[in-house]
């Protein structure tokens, strides 16, 4: 059916009280299944008839247990709480005629703020002068290196 047919078949099943529903891929070859409102298909058979596939509720059912089934091992997996994972090969013996075999945990438990950076208070960062007065500031300096004078040091 094209897309105009469609269109009023899904108008006319609803004015009816009925439920539609369009499958297929390409806008010719779709096609436009409907139910009655009592029987509206579950969505994993909405899902078989959208891969053309035949509803078999045994294989739905079969499905739905191994999904449950799956959930169940993921929530046993997440109250066992997280898994370690370990490269396939052994890095630290491989490199530790390098860097030695406590190096890395050597340096983690020797982590400190690195000195030279040092700790400016909090008013020190502020800037006091407003932007008009750091504008001023600028001009004036520009005229003086226009004038060829020597600029004042401000401390």
């Amino acid at each position: 059916m094209n897309k105009i047919e469609r269109s009023i078949l899904h108008d006319v099943v609803e004015v009816a009280g009925l439920t539609s529903f369009s499958f297929g891929e390409d806008d010719d070859c779709r096609y436009v299944m409907v139910f009655k409102k009592e029987f509206v298909p579950s969505d994993e058979e909405l899902d078989s008839y959208r891969h053309r596939e035949e509803w078999d509720p045994q294989k739905a059912e079969e499905k739905r247990k191994l999904k449950e089934l799956a959930q169940k091992q993921e929530e046993e997996a997440a109250q066992q709480g997280p898994v370690m994972m370990s490269p396939a090969s052994d890095y630290k013996d491989k490199y530790s005629h390098l860097i030695g075999k406590g190096a890395a945990k050597n340096a983690a438990h020797m982590l400190q703020a690195n000195k030279i950076y040092g700790c400016v208070p909090a008013a020190n960062k502020r800037d006091t002068h407003s932007i008009e007065e750091a504008m001023n500031e600028i001009r004036a300096k520009k005229r003086l290196q226009q004038s060829g004078e020597e600029l004042p040091t401000t401390s």
